[in-house]
């Protein structure tokens, strides 16, 4: 590497370390840095690179008031590259990228922004109460609420404009939904608290967006698209109550024909799992004696009537729960669960199997006949077992899960 090279590459910072987020409730917040988190990815703002050039020790602050998001866009760095030194480079100019994604109301003034929190004082959340619960945070008695609101509410669009600025940062793929479109449906997550001066206040917690396809004949299908606790709020179980939330909302509209998911991750397929299977096994046709006959009409039936659940759902909670019931050091037990979980498993090969077959039976000739061939019948065998091994793994972090939940 060459003096000129080396020199350049101490202007180029990662964009995901110079970022940094604050959900601030009181103005000594701002010097914490333990209340800062971090973006998952900033390739939607800043390009698949995640870089920014131009700059030493660039720090780009974006911070929320807690309860209604009033936002405060700042930066500073230490030193900007002199454009002189080499005439085909720029630093490159990425506040418009930040502007372009944030409401037009944002606070470049810091005093401003502090001058601001007093408005979480008269804060409440837009909507209904649909759902409530309370969790135990480290010894700490929490509590948070879900309200479902609708663009119908001017102060409800415009806090939502604020609050989606979040998916860019923490859901790959993420888009901005069309505000002006009524099938979509939002639920929001707020930590109910009291303040210092004894007033009960709101902050923001995450979200779901759902929307309503059309089922044949009149019903509807919800398709949960986006579902995001943010950062400061994880792993304390509140993904889950947001879920809970959910069927709460829908399971109980006859107009509803089930429950679907849009693209889920790894991690909000294990929440849906663990809170399908909390819920399903205190079905009596997903009780052990029935598990164990393999997976039925009733399960189906029960999942659907009583959650909303869709029926490969409710086949990937079936094969949950009866691996939770299966005694593992059993030797006929367990082989029982393996070949019927593998039968699932190569239903997609099967089904290859015979469209190849009516292929070849079009084309008889053999210069005619298609170049597609499958696994041989032994490489397939390994393939299935390498995926029966893998979704068993997977399992056991949902039965884990549900163990300790019991206790």
């Amino acid at each position: 590497m060459d003096q000129v090279t080396a020199a350049m590459k101490q202007y180029v910072v990662n964009s995901n370390e110079a970022l940094e987020f604050k959900l601030v409730r009181r103005s000594e917040e701002l010097e914490d840095d333990q209340t800062t988190f971090k973006p998952a990815m900033s390739h939607q703002v800043f390009g698949d690179t995640e870089s920014i050039f131009g700059y030493k020790n660039l720090k780009i602050k974006l911070y929320y008031s807690a309860g209604s998001l009033e936002t405060y866009l700042g930066t500073s760095y230490s030193e900007k590259f002199d454009e002189s030194l080499c005439a085909d480079l720029k630093p490159d100019d990425f506040l418009p990228k930040l502007v372009n994604v944030l409401t037009p109301n944002v606070h470049e003034n810091i005093d401003m922004f502090v001058k601001s929190l007093s408005y979480d004082e008269t804060f409440k959340p837009a909507g209904d109460l649909v759902y409530s619960c309370s969790v135990n945070d480290n010894g700490q008695t929490r509590h948070f609420e879900v309200y479902k609101a609708d663009m119908s509410s001017t102060k409800f669009k415009e806090y939502h404009q604020r609050l989606q600025t979040f998916v860019l940062w923490y859901i790959d793929a993420g888009n901005f939904i069309d505000s002006n479109d009524i099938q979509w449906n939002y639920l929001n997550m707020f930590e109910r608290y009291t303040a210092e001066d004894n007033t009960i206040r709101y902050a923001t917690v995450g979200f779901a967006t759902i929307y309503h396809y059309w089922a044949y004949p009149e019903l509807i299908r919800p398709r949960i698209a986006q579902l995001l606790i943010l950062p400061p709020f994880q792993k304390k179980g509140l993904g889950s109550h947001m879920l809970r939330a959910i069927y709460a909302e829908y399971k109980n509209n006859p107009n509803v024909k089930d429950i679907t998911v849009e693209d889920p991750s790894e991690e909000f397929q294990r929440i849906r799992d663990f809170v399908d299977c909390s819920l399903c096994m205190k079905l009596p046709s997903f009780f052990p004696e029935n598990l164990v006959k393999g997976f039925s009409t009733d399960m189906i039936h029960d999942a659907k009537e009583q959650f909303k659940i869709n029926k490969k759902q409710a086949r990937r909670i079936y094969e949950i729960l009866r691996l939770k019931s299966t005694n593992v050091n059993s030797e006929s037990e367990f082989r029982d669960y393996r070949l019927n979980v593998k039968q699932r498993l190569n239903i997609p090969y099967k089904r290859e199997q015979n469209d190849l077959a009516r292929l070849r039976e079009v084309f008889k000739t053999d210069e005619n006949k298609p170049g597609i061939s499958l696994p041989m019948e032994e490489e397939r065998m390994k393939i299935l077992e390498r995926d029966f091994k893998a979704l068993v793994e997977e399992y056991k972090k949902i039965i884990e899960r549900l163990n300790l939940s019991d206790e």
